[in-house]
């Protein structure tokens, strides 16, 4: 820990606070419902059909059906078994791979034994039929498998490779009356629970009953598309192997349980009503044009199930309240054929991610040295566990979301808080040691007219001048309280002789940024261009002073300047008993948001359209454009002072530079970036610009003017 940063160090208390803390209350069950409710939403974002959605069929016993066969036929609930085997011969018509019924048929047929058997001679002509039964652990009426099915491995050719401990044994069970069994080719269980509050995410694919495996409706239907499957038991799957076939997973989770890939909503796969494929069995055998083609069934994985409200099967599933218990089976199916049940993400994945990302949040909020920059950065960090979360989705695994949600925010609001502690007591450090910094030119003032001790001020034209380190916040992270204050009195000793050799007087200092002015207390015609001169002369400065900022302080000091001419109030301002002698007007905001334009456009001194013009020639420079600060409705055009020197150094780029920028003004963006791009190698500002262009809409909007809108301090 010794050797680490002080930044490392907090990150590392801020980030494993984050992780233990939530830990603690994953561990107590706290996000169980939350963590729910949120893949509920990832799966109604994100639900889409499969390659094999379109296998799957579903018959609807609907309320239309109901209807329409208690209005032309008679017929009330439970409907004969008989018609059930008019929608098998259509189903056999169509040549439909497999027919699974999740309907039970646990008791004898009202309409006597001669309707349960029309049902069983369908379902034998069919030949590959699926039958629902019902597992219990107080309801029931069998305890034993009915003596034809004793080994579900007959019909199917299933070889089970499944030890009975790997699976819930169920007691008791409810199966079809014997009569309609013997039209069975296969039959499986739809006894599901749903989750704890209610909503059906999973299904169990297999479970126990008198020593025998126990399939689900799904996974039975599967076995008998495919002949002589393999089904075998590993830790956390199951693998069920086609003969001739690659083995596709069903994993599970700690219940046992295969949690669903939704496809949509109730409906998503295709759906026919019973009444219409009734219809159209009736009138083909009349010789009639049907209602639904046999086509729109062939080679399909057909399942008929309730769902009308009144026959109580509906289930709320994640992307549907109204859900029905057959297309949980289809759903599971089509995630069957197509390979892609999602498998949940182990524990120490979970928790390593979770841990990572709290040290690196915790890492970057800790480097941030200005609000906007921390308010820029917390909506990207905030968003990472729902990132990581869409892509497990993506890639089919479900990755807990609110845990590392409230991990990654826990970590964020640590580090911001020790942030602005920390930050608060190095400010406070810093204006004690220069609170009584006064500009020598202000005290000349004061010993010729004592009568200036008191509140005041007038209004007058001057010069103003903002300066800023870059990064200086984290820089002070990494010095000792000697060795920053070492460092900063060099610096602000240096910058401050060559403002007041140039007449400035300096209004404050703000931690590493000073703020002064000209023209003020006393008059100078030529105040516009001595500001300009002290700018560039403190760059020069300081790039002299590189190598000893380097050596005392790990790191070069970039340093922005903003300059602005203007007309504001300045005089002595505060209390009674304590004041300043200062300035206040638009003028200064404006001199302080072109300093901070600077990491806009990658400059380091950037001066107003007045103060160059003002200065006179002194200097050359190029025009920046026109922008727009916060706080400000009309634009200001800005330029880059420099010498003329390397002005004609750089002519080359500058003249490119200033064709790229009319073409932006006027509009023509794709002229202006491919001149931008030309010099964005050595250009900071061609690079800014090449940037905005990128932002821009095509077309244009009517009233373009150019003006670039800088949306921060």
């Amino acid at each position: 820990m010794k050797h680490l940063s002080p930044i490392a160090r907090r990150a590392l208390l801020c980030g494993l606070s984050a992780f233990f803390l939530t830990f603690l209350a994953q561990a107590a069950g706290l996000f169980r419902s939350l963590e729910a409710y949120s893949w509920d939403v990832r799966a109604q974002l994100l639900a889409r059909p499969s390659s094999s959605t379109d296998l799957i069929r579903v018959i609807e016993l609907d309320q239309n059906s109901l209807d329409w066969g208690e209005k032309e036929n008679g017929l009330r609930w439970p409907w004969p078994r008989e018609v059930y085997s008019v929608i098998l011969d259509f189903c056999r018509r169509a040549e439909a791979a497999t027919v699974s019924f999740d309907v039970l048929f646990s008791e004898p047929s009202v309409y006597g034994v001669e309707d349960d058997l029309a049902l069983a001679r369908a379902g034998r002509d069919f030949g590959r039929l699926v039958l629902s039964f019902v597992l219990g652990s107080e309801s029931g009426t069998d305890t034993a498998w009915p003596k034809d099915v004793l080994d579900f491995s007959s019909p199917a050719q299933v070889t089970w490779r499944v030890p009975p401990t790997a699976f819930p044994t169920v007691p008791r069970a409810s199966f079809p009356t014997p009569d309609v069994q013997a039209g069975a080719a296969a039959l499986g269980t739809v006894s599901q629970n749903p989750d704890p509050d209610g909503i059906f995410r999973a299904l169990r694919p297999l479970a126990f009953f008198a020593d025998q495996p126990a399939p689900a409706l799904f996974l039975a239907a599967y076995a008998l598309h495919k002949p002589g499957t393999a089904i075998t038991h590993e830790p956390g799957k199951l693998l069920v192997q086609p003969a001739g076939e690659l083995p596709v997973t069903i994993p599970m989770d700690a219940d046992g349980r295969a949690v669903l890939n939704f496809r949509g909503k109730a409906g998503t796969h295709q759906n026919y009503s019973a009444a219409a494929v009734i219809q159209s069995e009736l009138r083909i055998q009349e010789g009639k044009d049907p209602v639904l083609s046999p086509q729109s069934l062939r080679g399909k994985h057909v399942f008929l199930g309730l769902t009308a409200p009144a026959l109580l099967d509906l289930r709320p599933a994640p992307t549907d309240g109204a859900f029905s218990g057959v297309e949980l089976h289809a759903t599971a199916l089509d995630n069957l054929l197509a390979n892609d049940f999602f498998r949940p993400v182990p524990g120490w994945f979970s928790s390593l991610l979770s841990v990572s990302l709290c040290l690196a949040v915790a890492l970057l909020a800790l480097r941030m040295t200005t609000l906007r920059q921390l308010g820029l950065v917390s909506p990207i960090l905030l968003s990472l566990p729902a990132f990581f979360a869409w892509g497990a989705y993506r890639v089919l695994y479900w990755l807990p979301f609110v845990p590392l949600f409230t991990s990654v925010f826990l970590s964020l609001s640590f580090s911001v808080m020790l942030a602005y502690t920390t930050e608060g007591r190095q400010r406070r450090f810093l204006k004690n040691a220069f609170s009584q910094y006064l500009s020598p030119e202000v005290i000349n003032q004061i010993i010729k007219d004592p009568g200036q001790l008191k509140l005041g001020g007038e209004r007058r034209v001057i010069s103003i001048y903002f300066s800023d380190l870059a990064g200086f916040s984290s820089l002070s992270e990494t010095l000792s309280p000697e060795e920053l204050t070492r460092l900063l009195n060099e610096y602000l000793s240096a910058m401050s002789d060559i403002i007041l050799q140039e007449g400035g007087t300096i209004d404050k200092y703000e931690g590493d940024a000073i703020i002064a002015f000209w023209n003020a207390p006393h008059s100078q015609e030529d105040h516009a261009e001595r500001a300009l001169r002290a700018a560039v002369r403190c760059q020069e400065t300081l790039t002299a002073m590189q190598p000893y900022f380097q050596k005392l302080g790990g790191r070069e000091l970039t340093m922005r300047i903003g300059l602005n001419t203007g007309s504001a109030v300045v005089g002595n301002m505060g209390s009674h008993s304590r004041f300043d002698y200062t300035m206040l007007g638009d003028a200064v905001n404006l001199a302080s948001r072109l300093e901070g334009a600077n990491k806009e456009f990658g400059t380091r001194t950037m001066v107003s359209q007045a103060t160059f013009e003002a200065a006179g020639g002194a200097f050359a420079g190029r025009d920046l454009g026109l922008i727009q600060v916060v706080g400000r409705k009309e634009p200001t055009r800005v330029f880059e002072p420099m010498r003329h020197e390397e002005a004609a150094k750089r002519a080359e780029a500058l003249h490119i530079f200033a064709l790229a920028l009319k073409a932006f003004q006027s509009g023509r963006i794709g002229e202006a970036e491919e001149l931008f791009a030309r010099i964005t190698a050595v250009d900071p500002p061609a690079v800014a610009y090449l940037k905005i262009c990128d932002t821009l809409p095509t077309p244009l909007s009517s009233d373009w003017t150019g003006v670039w809108r800088l949306t921060g301090k």
